[in-house]
């Protein structure tokens, strides 16, 4: 299940459970749409890959137990362990490879 992170972790910008606004990659490292574009090329700086939508978690339990009232999101803040200057150098080196491909 994911953990569904509260914040961007570049800009520390607030991503609620419900964000459209919210990219993960496959290992859950969450950023805001606007960094994904205009800081990362999507690149995730983490691991290299690609960065991704993130599903919403229903509010309504239409299945018992399944919901966010019943699996809520995380409530602890995730920040980049690198520097702005090192993401964008590692960016840099992988956003002209397609993630599929990296």
């Amino acid at each position: 299940m994911l953990e569904l992170r509260p914040n961007c972790e570049a800009c520390d910008r607030d991503l609620p459970p419900d964000s459209g606004e919210a990219r993960i990659c496959s290992y859950e490292c969450t950023f805001c749409a606007d960094c994904v574009q205009n800081v990362l090329g999507n690149v995730c700086p983490n691991c290299g890959g690609g960065l991704v939508a993130r599903p919403v978690r229903p509010r309504a339990e239409y299945r018992p137990g399944v919901s966010l009232g019943q699996q809520p999101a995380s409530t602890r803040r995730v920040h980049a362990k690198y520097s702005e200057d090192e993401i964008r150098q590692f960016s840099d080196r992988l956003k002209a490879i397609a993630p599929e491909r990296r």
